[in-house]
């Protein structure tokens, strides 16, 4: 997979890789209503023989404008790009977001970037996209341009879901803090999934007979405390079962950060320094303080057993669940 991260200035776009069709937006999530735009690109490449790319951008621009706020990813950029390989693009183009990029207008960005640096031929994106200086660009504004450019030009219309709603990013945020990452899956098509280095923690659940792949996810993640059923990838494509806990241990470390420990079934070895994924199947229950340890091992057993029976009954929710959670 081809990834760029810098910009037309100084990286030419390599021969291959021109007069390509490209999808546009910021993709976070990588969801059903975005895979109908992504997937509208693939199939438009493939009639006119060139290659598929993307065009988004990085960081999100909510982290440029509000750094003391910024927004819970549901795919920062190198799972985006992983996803957006295994559906078929030939490369993902992060081009840097800045506060200069954002007075860039919205004529130049057509003819810098689309015409001069990517040599697009066809341009796919939302039916609401805007761009440019004070988002002056807009859906014909960027229809006008490609007839004046000479690239075609399809806005896809909001993708519904079986509710008639439209799916949103923000909206699969508001799930997973609440915990629901069974319907947050459901508009995702795949499972919600996070990836991060594992690290040393206390050694704690070793020394209680449940040995814990520990890993820290980004302040801004708002998923909700409890413990989940999930499967867990190693880099080398192994995956295995196991039940999560994410929070703060309040039976035995009510003070500590914030920490997803998945004690990963049927595994033993290693895995500090591994850049690891876990993926969320269903949220078990919510932290609890126990009198003891001997209570809390009983309930991690419990939570073992309605895992493996979770884990053992699902079915992939698409191609790109299939890749993460099944291959």
């Amino acid at each position: 997979m081809t990834v760029f991260h810098r910009n037309e200035t100084r990286d030419p776009l390599p021969e291959r890789l021109r007069g390509g069709v490209i999808a546009i937006g910021n993709f976070d999530g990588v969801h059903r209503g975005h895979q109908s735009v992504l997937n509208r690109a693939l199939e438009e490449a493939a009639i006119r023989g060139v290659p598929a790319l993307v065009l988004t951008f990085e960081p999100h621009p909510r982290t440029v404008f509000r750094p003391d706020t910024p927004v819970f990813r549901l795919t920062p950029a190198p799972l985006k790009a992983s996803i957006l390989e295994g559906m078929g693009f030939g490369a993902v183009i992060e081009y840097p977001f800045d506060r200069t990029f954002s007075q860039l207008s919205a004529s130049d960005f057509i003819h810098r970037i689309l015409r001069e640096w990517l040599h697009a031929s066809h341009v796919v994106t939302g039916f609401d996209f805007h761009f440019g200086k004070g988002r002056e660009g807009g859906p014909a504004f960027l229809m006008a341009a490609g007839e004046r450019e000479g690239f075609g030009v399809t806005l896809v219309d909001a993708f519904r879901d079986e509710n008639a709603s439209v799916i949103s990013s923000s909206f699969i945020r508001s799930l997973l803090a609440e915990g629901d990452v069974v319907h947050a899956a459901g508009l995702l098509g795949y499972r919600y999934t996070v990836e991060a280095e594992v690290i040393g923690g206390k050694q704690l659940g070793r020394a209680l007979g449940f040995p814990t792949a520990n890993m820290r996810l980004p302040p801004e993640a708002e998923l909700k405390n409890g413990i989940y059923a999930v499967r867990f990838r190693r880099p080398d494509g192994s995956l295995y079962g196991g039940v999560a806990s994410f929070g703060r241990r309040p039976t035995v470390d009510s003070d500590g950060e914030p920490l997803l420990e998945t004690f990963v079934f049927d595994y033993s070895g290693d895995l500090y320094g591994e850049v690891c994924s876990v993926s969320f199947f269903g949220h078990l229950r919510d932290e609890l303080k126990f009198d003891g340890l001997e209570p809390l091992m009983a309930q991690i057993k419990r939570d073992e057993e309605e895992a493996r029976l979770l884990l053992s009954g699902v079915q992939p929710l698409s191609e790109i669940d299939r890749r993460l959670n099944f291959a």
